[in-house]
C-alpha cells in the first residue's frame, strides 16, 4: 500500500539500519507459536528509546500505516501476526532494568526485559518477580496479554502485579498511568485498561511491577490419581481450607507419557498428576505438605512424592515448562493447535472430561495441562500440518471448548489472550460490553493502526 511505503521511507531516515525490510527478518516476525496463518510485515523497526517509539508512531499515524508490537513471539493466538501488513515494532532493544526499589518491593523495567532477566537482576536482593507463563516472555508482552501462569494461584497475574506504565498512544503522545503507590482513587484506572489490550490501544514502553520476598524454603510434590476428578476435588478442598500453595498444576496421563519420553530420568506413572509447590519457612512448608497429603489421601491418591531437594524441585518444574515441546515430540512432524479456557473450579473436572471425550472421538492426541487452582486448562491438539481434515477437526474441538466454557459461566481464554484466534467468541462472552470496548478502541485509535484486527472486531 502507498501509505505503507511512504511511512517506511520516512522511518528509514529516522532509524537507518534499525529498520529492516529483509525477507528473513520479515518472516521471523510473520507469526507466533500459534496456528494463525503467517503474514509478512512490510518492515521491522528496532527502537531503543521511548522517544523513538513516539516518533515512529507519529510517522505511521501520518500515513495510516499499521503498527504491531513484538517481543519474543511466544504468544499463542496470533497476537503479533501483522494481518494488515505495515510495521512490526520489535521492542527487544529496550531491555534495561531501570530501577529496583527493595524497600518498596517494586522494579521499573523496559518492555524488552524478559521475566528471567528481571529475576537474574533481583538475585542479590532477596526478591523475585512471580508471574511465570512458562515461556521466557518479555515484560511488555506479558503485560499486553495479561499473562499469568503457574504461580498465579498465590501471587496473582499481570493484572495484579503491574503498578504503573509508560505508554505511547496512537498519535505518538507519551503518557504515564499509575504510580508506585500501592493504591489510588485518583481517576480512571488507565493502567489496567492497557494491561491485556494486546497493543491495540497503545505501545508499552516502561513498566513498574510488584515484587515479592523470596521464601526461605521452596518445596515441590507430585501426586498421582486414578481419576482427574479426584485430583480436582483435592485442589478444591485445599483452597477451601486456606492452604497457601504457590503452584497447583494438573498434568493428565497423556502429557505424563510425553514428559517421560522427552525427559531422561523422568519416570512417573502414566495417570493424572498434580504438581505442587509450597513456599514458606522449613516448618511451615513441611506442615503444608502434610496437610495436602491428608487431603489427597481422602481423594484416592495413588502415589505422593515430596521433591524436597533443590535438584528434584528444579527437574520437576523444568519438565513442566517443557511440556509444549514434550507434547510436540509425541507425534513426529506434528504441530500443536493450542487453546485454553477458564471456568469456575467446580466445573473444571466435567469440562476436562468433555474435552477429552471429544478428542478421543476425533481420533487425535491432545495432552491436557491446567493451572487448576484458577480453573484454567489447556489443550495442545497434535495434527499433521498437511492434513486439512485433522486441522479442521482440531479447530472444531477448540471451538467446542470455547462454547463449553461459556456454558459453564467461564471465559474462552484464561491467559492466552484474544489475538485473532479467540476473536469470533468475544461477542458471545461479552455481549453489549463488546460495544463499549469497540468505542474505547475507536476513541483511542481512530485510524485503527495499532495492531488492527485483534481483540475487538471493527468494521
Amino acid at each position: 500500500m502507498v501509505g505503507h511505503s511512504e511511512a517506511i521511507a520516512e522511518l528509514r531516515d529516522l532509524l537507518g539500519e534499525r529498520l529492516s525490510t529483509g525477507q528473513s527478518i520479515r518472516e521471523t516476525h510473520s507469526h507466533d507459536e500459534a496456528y494463525t496463518t503467517p503474514v509478512l510485515p512490510d518492515a521491522v523497526a528496532f527502537p531503543e528509546t521511548t522517544q523513538e517509539v513516539s516518533e515512529i508512531v507519529k510517522i505511521c499515524a501520518k500515513h495510516g500505516c499499521p503498527i504491531v508490537p513484538y517481543g519474543v513471539g511466544t504468544s499463542l493466538e496470533g497476537h503479533v501476526v501483522p494481518i494488515k501488513g505495515g510495521l512490526t515494532l520489535n521492542m527487544m532493544r529496550m531491555n534495561r532494568v531501570l530501577d529496583i526499589h527493595p524497600d518498596d518491593l517494586d522494579a521499573v523495567v523496559q518492555p524488552g526485559v524478559t521475566r528471567t532477566e528481571l529475576n537474574e537482576a533481583l538475585r542479590d536482593t532477596g526478591l523475585m518477580f512471580t508471574v511465570d507463563p512458562g515461556a521466557d516472555a518479555t515484560m511488555g508482552g506479558m503485560a499486553a496479554t495479561r499473562a499469568s501462569g503457574t504461580n498465579s494461584v498465590r501471587y496473582g497475574t499481570m493484572r495484579e502485579n503491574v503498578l504503573a506504565l509508560e505508554v505511547v498512544t496512537a498519535d505518538g503522545t507519551i503518557i504515564r498511568t499509575g504510580t508506585r503507590a500501592r493504591k489510588s482513587s485518583a481517576g480512571y484506572d488507565l493502567t489496567h485498561l492497557f494491561v491485556g489490550s494486546e497493543g491495540t490501544l497503545g505501545i508499552i514502553t516502561e513498566l513498574t511491577v510488584r515484587l515479592f520476598g523470596r521464601p526461605e524454603t521452596m518445596s515441590a510434590a507430585t501426586c498421582a490419581f486414578e481419576q482427574i476428578d479426584d485430583a480436582v476435588q483435592s485442589v478444591i478442598v485445599a483452597i477451601q481450607s486456606g492452604l497457601p500453595m504457590a503452584r497447583i498444576e494438573l498434568i493428565d496421563e497423556v502429557q505424563i507419557r510425553g514428559l517421560n519420553a522427552y525427559n531422561e530420568a523422568f519416570d512417573l506413572p502414566e495417570m493424572p498428576h498434580l504438581f505442587l509447590e509450597f513456599h514458606g519457612s522449613p516448618n511451615g512448608v513441611a506442615e503444608q505438605v502434610d496437610l495436602f497429603r491428608d487431603i489427597a489421601n481422602d481423594h484416592n491418591v495413588i502415589d505422593f512424592q515430596w521433591a524436597d531437594m533443590p535438584e528434584a524441585h528444579k527437574k520437576l518444574w523444568s519438565a513442566r515448562h517443557n511440556a509444549y515441546y514434550a507434547a510436540r515430540a509425541m507425534r513426529s512432524g506434528a504441530v500443536g493447535v493450542v487453546t485454553d479456557v477458564c471456568v469456575p473450579i467446580s466445573a473444571l473436572a466435567p469440562c476436562i472430561a468433555e474435552a477429552k471425550a471429544r478428542i478421543a472421538q476425533a481420533g487425535l492426541i491432545s495432552p491436557v495441562v491446567g493451572h487448576v487452582g484458577d480453573g484454567n486448562f489447556h489443550l495442545q491438539i497434535l495434527v499433521d500440518p498437511k492434513s486439512t481434515e485433522e486441522m479442521a477437526a482440531a479447530k472444531n474441538i477448540a471451538n467446542s471448548l470455547n462454547e463449553l466454557a461459556l456454558k459453564h459461566s467461564g471465559t474462552v481464554t484464561g491467559e492466552h489472550g484474544v489475538g485473532v484466534g479467540k476473536l469470533p467468541y468475544m461477542a458471545a462472552e461479552h455481549g453489549a460490553a463488546l460495544g463499549v470496548m469497540a468505542a474505547i478502541k475507536r476513541a483511542m485509535d481512530p485510524q485503527n493502526i495499532l495492531n488492527p484486527g485483534k481483540v475487538v472486531p471493527l468494521n
